[in-house]
């Protein structure tokens, strides 16, 4: 969420954010939110003035009443009635202009990076480089749940009775490897200085609104019916929630945290649902990394981030790339955003493994997340996330890469020890 102050001073920045990133309906809303705003701001200074017309004139009846001046005193109090209900209207008033000015500044976007490459949708995303050599093997590799399967490592079936599609069932070494992949994932970032955690895996909706946009939160959520609950989509929900309503002495900052957790996603509009696959699933999970920084330096952890992505999938010996998310492909709260690829041997191409993102002050305007300068001042954090691995979409990634041709899966020496020692599946 934009500062209003910001809004009311550059309302033409604003509005040229917005065509950027292709969202020229929400134009008016620039113009419709300084209004209202300026109408909240004469109805709170009419009420402030009323306020103290009202206490002078609360004092001056003890006076008349003493002095015996009883009809000034009635005249006062006939004065101090009216100002009441006049300041109740005006509060009414201002209430309700504020939550109009809140519900549109809920909406308008974020203003992007000045590098951010403009563009309508992901296909116009911007590739930055490539890390490893793809390898295409000079024999045919199956779909992804063909591998698991004659491992006995998967059972969609079953899956699809007990909860419908978008489920899975993994099984034996299969099931292992998943694990192996989250805890090797885990350790690598503890080894990087952040510091593991497992959050709530429900979150209350003042924290949703807080961490996402309408949209998002209509696509991705589920909801717990009766109560103020809300499944997370990624623990960055919650590990970003953990800071709501708090003061943060400068000097503790910055805040780096690994967290695991399962993820919930309705997938609501995603096409080409898999049913045979689990590249698009209702039910995953994922080792998250979130940072809570100042300000002047979330552009140094954003390029820590994601290289730290890059580098648990070179480790693993997997070819990855990385591409720069176009104005048209960010959510209304991103700033600058950049997803890694990996490589699919039998897709030809890459496809995407993680995604990081600078949120700016965003999350922490809407969730009060401030900062405490050593001089007493206080500001808004900046947050920022980023995937370390999601075991199912990775596993496509490990499986076609690391799969010979007589049908055996290599375990890259990293990960043995996570498998027993295993140096193959067979």
């Amino acid at each position: 969420m934009l500062d209003l102050k910001f809004v009311r001073e550059n309302p033409d920045i604003v509005k040229q954010n917005i065509k950027n990133k292709f969202q020229d309906s929400k134009l008016e809303l620039v113009d419709e939110v300084i209004s209202l705003d300026a109408q909240s701001r004469a109805a709170k200074q009419e009420a402030d003035n009323l306020r103290a017309e009202k206490n002078k004139v609360s004092k001056q009846i003890g006076a008349f009443m003493a002095q015996g001046k009883k009809e000034e005193a009635e005249e006062a109090k006939r004065k101090v009635t009216d100002a009441s209900a006049h300041l109740a209207e005006l509060e009414a008033k201002e209430r309700e202009l504020q939550e109009k000015v809140t519900k549109i500044m809920m909406v308008i976007p974020n203003i992007i990076d000045p590098s951010v490459p403009i563009g309508k949708d992901d296909s116009e995303n911007v590739e930055i480089q490539k890390y490893g050599e793809p390898k295409i093997p000079d024999f045919e590799i199956p779909y992804h749940t063909e591998i698991m399967e004659k491992f006995d490592g998967i059972d969609l079936d079953s899956a699809h009775k007990v909860a419908g599609n978008g489920f899975y069932y993994l099984m034996g070494d299969i099931a292992r490897l998943h694990s192996a992949v989250i805890s090797y994932a885990r350790d690598f970032m503890i080894d990087r200085g952040f510091t593991y955690c497992i959050p709530p895996f429900m979150i209350r909706s003042n924290v949703v609104t807080g961490v996402m946009s309408f949209a998002e939160m209509d696509s991705m959520m589920y909801k717990i019916e009766g109560e103020d609950l809300y499944l997370i989509g990624t623990s960055e929900h919650s590990m970003i929630g953990k800071f709501i309503d708090t003061i943060i002495p400068e000097e503790t900052l910055p805040k780096t945290l690994t967290s695991y957790s399962p993820c919930f996603r309705k997938e609501k509009g995603a096409h080409g649902l898999e049913e045979r696959g689990v590249y698009r699933i209702h039910q995953f999970e994922k080792q998250e990394m979130i940072v809570v920084c100042k300000p002047d330096e979330s552009k140094m952890w954003f390029d820590k981030l994601w290289q730290n992505t890059v580098d648990l999938f070179r480790s693993l010996d997997i070819p990855v790339r990385t591409l720069e998310c176009c104005s048209g492909d960010l959510a209304d709260l991103k700033v600058k955003s950049i997803d890694v690829e990996a490589w699919s041997p039998r897709q030809k191409k890459y496809f995407e493994v993680g995604s990081c993102s600078n949120l700016g002050d965003a999350q922490a305007r809407r969730l009060k997340i401030r900062v405490k300068a050593e001089d007493g001042s206080k500001y808004f954090a900046h947050t920022l996330n980023n995937t370390v691995v999601a075991p199912p979409r990775m596993l496509i990634a490990f499986l076609e890469n690391n799969l010979n041709a007589d049908g055996t899966i290599n375990i890259p020496e990293a990960l043995r020890p996570y498998m027993g020692g295993k140096d193959k599946i067979e």
